[in-house]
């Protein structure tokens, strides 16, 4: 795996990272607290090293949620905007980046699904769902 350089931002542009190096695991993830965090029917979350990882504009308006009773689990978002932003694990040994904040085209496919089981009853494969280049 070659090493990349990849920038990332919330909606509003305020806070803005940077990755530096190699990537990790990129994978899906359907666990509840994933889904509830993103509003979605997964996360895409890729995983970095904290040395891997800076804030370079706006650290200070990421906010930080850490559910009690979680080993791992934290989320972070920006204070204006509210958007989903990189999150240090409690373990304090990873940084999970929710993929759709990158700014920088990346190369990585995400290679698994997990939490399966907890998939949400309504979701349904997208390569199933009909495709529109806009609105139909």
């Amino acid at each position: 795996m070659s090493p990349i350089n990849a920038k990332g931002s919330c909606l509003c542009g305020k806070v803005k990272y940077q990755i530096t190096g190699h990537m990790g695991i990129f994978q899906y993830c359907h666990c509840s607290r994933c889904r509830k965090f993103t509003g979605s029917a997964h996360a895409a979350n890729l995983f970095v090293s904290p040395q891997n990882f800076s804030w370079i504009a706006g650290e200070d308006q990421v906010g930080r949620f850490e559910p009690e009773g979680t080993k791992h689990f934290a989320t972070c978002f920006c204070r204006n905007c509210g958007s989903s932003l990189p999150w240090l694990a409690k373990s304090g040994r990873t940084v999970i980046i929710p993929a759709g904040t990158l700014d920088t085209r990346i190369d990585l496919k995400p290679f698994q699904n997990v939490f399966w089981d907890s998939r949400a009853t309504w979701y349904e494969e997208v390569c199933e769902l009909p495709k529109y280049a806009e609105l139909p």
